[in-house]
């Protein structure tokens, strides 16, 4: 019996350690955006809504807050996971059009960023 106790106990501290680890996950790459007349429902089953800062994460949990931010001009928004994504291979997120339009990256299409996990 105790063995099993301290088996529990190693076991949620593992677990506590890694939401602790994930709370501060920071990560650089290359985002995109929703094209302006898409419509549809999210990975999570909400209908997107281009007015919403959101974003699509291929792993972080849907409802995770991530501080963007351009590291050219520093301005930065805060997104919530709702959706799954990208799938082309080097980005690492797809943001909202409302995020796009904030970090104005509008008319780049394509932007370098940086992401902290709040």
């Amino acid at each position: 019996m105790t063995f099993r106790r301290t088996i529990t106990v190693v076991f949620l501290g593992c677990i506590a350690s890694t939401v602790a680890a994930a709370q501060t996950r920071e990560f650089s790459g290359i985002a995109a955006y929703y094209s302006s007349d898409y419509s549809g429902k999210t990975a999570c089953g909400e209908r997107y809504d281009p007015k919403k800062y959101t974003a699509a994460h291929r792993s972080l949990p849907f409802g995770t807050r991530l501080r963007v931010t351009d590291p050219k001009s520093h301005r930065s928004v805060t997104v919530v996971v709702n959706d799954r994504g990208p799938f082309t291979k080097g980005r690492v997120l797809d943001l909202s059009l409302a995020a796009a339009k904030a970090l104005r990256m509008m008319d780049r299409g394509l932007m370098k960023v940086t992401a902290v996990v709040e």
